[in-house]
């Protein structure tokens, strides 16, 4: 539904005319693009204030030049036009191997520890032209760059971690949990550590997204008890560094202390009891749902997650 009446009169000419002048600056240079008349163009334009009730376009000595709400507006008329195309040119299927591609991904470094390095063995080997631009994970699954297109897929711990949106689609990937690792010189005895054990030793806390919150503190502070952090660390190797000579701690997901932690240089041992495990979901936009790329992508990095059981 629309949420005014006014955008009825709207048709695919003044959403032409509005994109050829937001790039082209000229009236006279669109109507000579679009083969139209000037007066079609300002036609148009005029269609296009009323509809959405700002000047949309000022003429300067520089040429027509947009207002904030004109710039806000590109990118969402350019997705409309697309689709558009799509509908008349129907679903066509991604060819990975036809011509070079690049994918954006948003996702904390458990993601480019494990996953994305078996996604681009994998593309390497069948001769993929895809390149994959990581994003750095902040603290909230970032809606609007899925949204507008900026992001292909977005990687996240959960479950409920971040706010959930309803237009987003979400999948679980894996499962973790967490373990202890410590200094082959300090490491304790025990095969699990103790509740009292765990919060009477000193912490590095490796932080995989940019929160003041999680998982491990949220669940101390739910037993009323806190742990002792002596350093934050911005990556896994890091906190792994931080801990080494010393009798320090750190907590890492099992598969991360499998893959980093050297049993030649460190132990591990099992997290108290009832510290939760994790998930690894995949989140992407409602309206990508059925683009063939991005189902290709999110088939690509399924495979690769399953294949960390084989």
């Amino acid at each position: 539904m629309l949420n005014s009446n006014s955008l009825r009169k709207l048709d695919m000419q003044d959403l032409l005319v509005f994109v050829a002048v937001f790039e082209q600056n000229s009236v006279t240079e669109v109507s000579e693009q679009l083969s139209v008349s000037q007066s079609t163009v300002s036609y148009c334009l005029k269609k296009l204030r009323n509809c959405f009730d700002d000047e949309l376009f000022i003429n300067t000595r520089s040429g027509m030049q947009p207002t904030f709400k004109a710039s806000t507006m590109y990118p969402h008329v350019l997705q409309i036009l697309h689709s558009i195309n799509q509908c008349h040119a129907g679903s066509s299927t991604f060819d990975p191997g036809a011509r070079p591609v690049t994918f954006n991904i948003c996702a904390p470094e458990y993601f480019e520890q494990l996953i994305l390095p078996r996604l681009l063995k994998h593309f390497d080997q069948a001769g993929f032209p895809v390149m994959v631009n990581m994003h750095k994970f902040e603290a909230e699954i970032p809606a609007d760059a899925l949204r507008d297109g900026s992001l292909d897929l977005v990687i996240c711990f959960g479950p409920n971690f971040h706010r959930q949106h309803a237009e987003l689609r979400v999948q679980t990937l894996l499962e973790d949990d967490l373990v202890c690792v410590f200094d082959k010189s300090a490491a304790p005895s025990k095969q699990r550590l103790s509740l009292q054990g765990y919060v009477e030793r000193k912490h590095v806390f490796p932080t995989p997204w940019t929160s003041a919150t999680n998982m491990v503190d949220g669940w101390l502070a739910r037993q009323s008890r806190q742990r002792q952090i002596v350093a934050r660390a911005n990556s896994y190797s890091a906190a792994l560094k931080l801990i080494s000579g010393t009798d320090f701690m750190v907590t890492l997901p099992r598969r991360i202390q499998q893959l980093l932690a050297s049993e030649s240089d460190f132990n591990h041992c099992e997290a108290p009891d009832d510290l939760p495990g994790f998930s690894l979901d995949l989140q992407w936009s409602q309206h990508l749902d059925q683009d063939s790329a991005n189902a290709w992508l999110r088939e690509q990095v399924r495979s690769a997650c399953a294949g960390l059981n084989d």
